[in-house]
């Protein structure tokens, strides 16, 4: 188990690092669109007009809960805001530092997936089809679902999908070639 825990450690390490490549750098700018001083302050200042009041959270725009709502989300435009009243910085080592025990925790569980098969699925190829496998059906529903439901955001969600899916196998892959059991057998074990 100290050698879960070790691999753990070192795949979210790995995944963090991938996720830092594809979010940390100006890389990130193929996920987004983007708009001018002038536009970005016009609507921050509409946001803080509209949504300070309930607060942070989600917001879909217009509110489908109305028959006005639904009229108008039906001729569009829309859109999903993610809104905090506060803000923070945008290299936020609270937040960094939150994501590094996400991502260690996330390599942990992947890691008992893996150990838990381990003494019957002993050759790398086969661990790694799982880890791949899992990461791929993970990323389709979760980061490609979005779209697919919500009827917009291809570019950001395929490139967070792609992040999503490099950073699975990454951690997968450091706890499966150097932190699992090899027995000496490759007798299946019950």
């Amino acid at each position: 188990m100290v050698r879960l825990v070790i691999g753990s450690i070192l795949g979210g390490i790995a995944q963090f690092f991938i996720g830092f490549i594809f979010w940390g750098t100006p890389l990130n700018r193929i996920a987004f669109k983007a708009l001018g001083d002038v536009q970005s302050a016009d609507l921050q200042a509409a946001l803080a007009r509209n949504l300070t009041v309930t607060g942070t959270g989600t917001y879909s725009v217009p509110w489908t809960g109305s028959q006005q709502g639904t009229a108008l989300f039906g001729q569009g435009p829309i859109a999903t805001i993610h809104f905090n009243t506060s803000g923070f910085p945008a290299l936020d080592s609270a937040s960094l530092i939150a994501g590094l025990i996400l991502s260690i925790v996330t390599a942990f569980l992947i890691g008992m997936v893996l150990h838990g098969v381990a003494h019957r699925v002993t050759a790398l190829a086969e661990r790694m089809r799982i880890v791949v496998l899992f990461a791929a059906a993970a990323v389709l529903y979760l980061d490609l679902g979005q779209p697919v439901y919500n009827h917009f955001g291809w570019p950001y969600f395929i490139y967070s999908g792609l992040c999503d899916l490099i950073g699975l196998i990454v951690a997968g892959l450091v706890i499966a070639k150097w932190f699992l059991p090899n027995p000496t057998s490759t007798v299946d074990r019950v």
